[in-house]
């Protein structure tokens, strides 16, 4: 098993930038495929971005390709979400989840461990 908690959320201003980090305990996290996923009021889990258990394969949701960048240090059992040029669009809060083998990125149910999430707010 691996517990997950997200930081680094909060309120920006349109343009600005913010670096939300997930923290991992339990079982090491590059035994995981990683994921950041985001909720907004009243839509439904939608995936942002993902990395491979090494790092050198990255995935992105259209919406978030260029302004968003993941990354990982397993030394640190760490996963980290690099978010520039946020848009009042990108307000919701930001889930971290470990993935189980052999299942898709972009998908949530693929997820079996998420973290309890952070709010991200983006003002226009």
């Amino acid at each position: 098993q691996v517990q997950l908690v997200e930081s680094g959320g909060g309120w920006v201003q349109a343009g600005g930038s913010l670096r939300l980090s997930c923290a991992a305990s339990g079982r090491t996290v590059s035994s995981y495929g990683m994921g950041w996923f985001r909720q907004a009021p009243g839509k439904e889990r939608e995936f942002v971005a993902a990395i491979g258990r090494s790092g050198s394969t990255t995935y992105y949701a259209d919406s978030v390709k260029g302004r968003f960048t993941i990354s990982r240090d397993n030394a640190k059992n760490t996963v980290y979400l690099q978010m520039n040029s946020l848009k009042p669009e990108d307000t919701a809060v930001y889930y971290c989840a470990a993935k189980s083998p052999s299942s898709a990125y972009v998908l949530a149910i693929s997820y079996n461990y998420w973290g309890q999430g952070t709010q991200v707010t983006v003002s226009s």
